[in-house]
C-alpha cells in the first residue's frame, strides 16, 4: 500500500499527517513522539498555533532521524510580505530546530490584502529555489484565490491545504487543484470542524453519521479510520489530530483495508455543500490579532 503522494516537484510527502492544531503547547511534544512512534512520519504545524517549538521537541525526543520525517507548517497572515516571510520562514525554523521545511505554506489567502499574500508567496518562491523549502504550498485557498496568485507566481503550489469532510467536500475547489496538478490536502479531514469553536452549535458529528456507522461496522474499522480511508483512495492528503495515544495510533491504521465504489460514492453522497470553518473571503484574518513571536 503506498503510503506518499508525489508533490509535482518530485518530493514524496506521506499521505497521512499528524495534526497539532489547539493542542496545548506543555502536550504538543509528548503527542508528537506517541505519533512517530505509532509510525506517522509527516507532522502539521503552523506559526499560529503557537507550539512549533513541541513539535521540534517531539521530533527529537523521538529518536528518529529528521530526515525521515516530513515537517509542515505555515505562515500566518501577520507576517506576510516579502521581507516578513522570509523572516517567518527563520522563526519557524528556529522554533522547529531545523535547517530545512520540508513544506512551508501561506495560512489563509487573506483576499482582503492580496498585495501581501503575492508578496509572501514570492518569499515562498525565493526560498524553494535556494533549498530552505523543499516545496510550497497554500491553504484555504479557492479556486479565484488560486487563479489570482498564479497572474503573478512563477511556481505552482504544491498543496492545497483545505477544509474537507464528507459534510463539505469542496468539488469546484478540489477540482481546480487537480487542473494545476495542486495535492489538496484535508484539515478536517474525519469532521471535527463540527465542533470548530465560534461556529454555531447543533452541528451533528460526521462520526455519528449512520452512514459511515455502517460502512465502519462493515469493515470492522472505526468511523475514523473509514473517513481517513476515504480521502487516502481519492488520491489526498489527511491530517487528522488526537493527543488521546490510543486514537493517535487508530488514525494510522488505515492501510490494510480498502473501501468499494459503492461505499465511496455513499460517503461523497453525504456532501452538504455547508462550510463549517471559516470562509476565507467573509472573515478578514489579519483583525484576529494574532502576532508571531520570535523564538
Amino acid at each position: 500500500m503506498n503510503k506518499t503522494l508525489m508533490l509535482h516537484n518530485g518530493v514524496a510527502m506521506p499521505v497521512v499527517g499528524f495534526g497539532v492544531f489547539q493542542t496545548p503547547p506543555e502536550e504538543t511534544a509528548t503527542a508528537v513522539k506517541t505519533a512517530l512512534e505509532a509510525g506517522y512520519r509527516h507532522i502539521d504545524s503552523a506559526s499560529s498555533y503557537f507550539n512549533e517549538q513541541g513539535v521540534g521537541e517531539g521530533i527529537r525526543r523521538s529518536g528518529i532521524d529528521r530526515s525521515e520525517i516530513f515537517i509542515e507548517t505555515k505562515v500566518w497572515v501577520s507576517d506576510y510580505g516579502y521581507g516578513e516571510t522570509l523572516h517567518a520562514f527563520e522563526k519557524s525554523a528556529a522554533k522547529l530546530g531545523v535547517d530545512q521545511i520540508d513544506l512551508l505554506i501561506l495560512h489563509q489567502p487573506m483576499p482582503q490584502h492580496f498585495d501581501k499574500t503575492r508578496e509572501a508567496y514570492g518569499a515562498l518562491e525565493t526560498m524553494l529555489a535556494d533549498g530552505r523549502v523543499r516545496a510550497i504550498g497554500v491553504s484555504n485557498f479557492m479556486p479565484h484565490h488560486l487563479d489570482a496568485l498564479m497572474e503573478t507566481a512563477t511556481v505552482v503550489p504544491a498543496v492545497n491545504q483545505i477544509e474537507l469532510h464528507p459534510y463539505f467536500t469542496q468539488p469546484a475547489v478540489r477540482e481546480a487543484d487537480s487542473q494545476r496538478g495542486i495535492v489538496t490536502q484535508a484539515w478536517s479531514p474525519i469532521g471535527g470542524i463540527t465542533f470548530y469553536p465560534g461556529f454555531g452549535k447543533d452541528r451533528k458529528s460526521v462520526l455519528e453519521d449512520e452512514t459511515v456507522a455502517a460502512i465502519a461496522e462493515s469493515h470492522g474499522k472505526t468511523p475514523a479510520q473509514i473517513l481517513i480511508r476515504w480521502h487516502i483512495q481519492e488520491g489526498r492528503s489527511a491530517i487528522p489530530k488526537s493527543t488521546n495515544p490510543s486514537r493517535i495510533a487508530e488514525n494510522f491504521d488505515v492501510f490494510d483495508f480498502e473501501l468499494s465504489a459503492d461505499e465511496i460514492a455513499a460517503l461523497d453522497g453525504l456532501d452538504t455543500g455547508r462550510r463549517l470553518g471559516p470562509d476565507p473571503d467573509e472573515r478578514d484574518p489579519s483583525q484576529w490579532g494574532l502576532e508571531i513571536p520570535e523564538a
